[in-house]
């Protein structure tokens, strides 16, 4: 009787010991609860940051695109219907 009592108190020991291990694991060790909060937070955050720089870069993309054809426009109304030239170009009107 003495056999399987001490045999009882030794596997009870082990599982005590296993189920302590872990818990440690599950919220100390690497891949803990805490740990998977803490990535999941930083992933969050570098999501929120990559969505404000993307509609940076569009605010800009679009801000350059109009300054291009802005630009071109302007200078394409101010050639015809004005007859301004560039500094440096020279102006020919060839009369039919």
């Amino acid at each position: 009787m003495s056999l399987n009592f001490s045999f009882m108190k030794i596997l009870i020991a082990v599982i005590i010991l296993l189920i302590a291990h872990l818990q440690y694991r599950l919220w100390l060790g690497d891949g803990s609860i805490k740990e998977i909060k803490a990535y999941q937070q930083r992933l969050d955050d570098l999501t929120k940051e990559v969505e404000e720089k993307r509609q940076r870069n569009e605010a800009l993309y679009a801000e350059v695109e109009d300054l291009r054809k802005g630009q071109e426009a302007l200078e394409e109304r101010a050639r015809d219907e004005l007859g301004m030239i560039r500094e440096g170009e020279t102006f020919f009107q060839v009369i039919e």
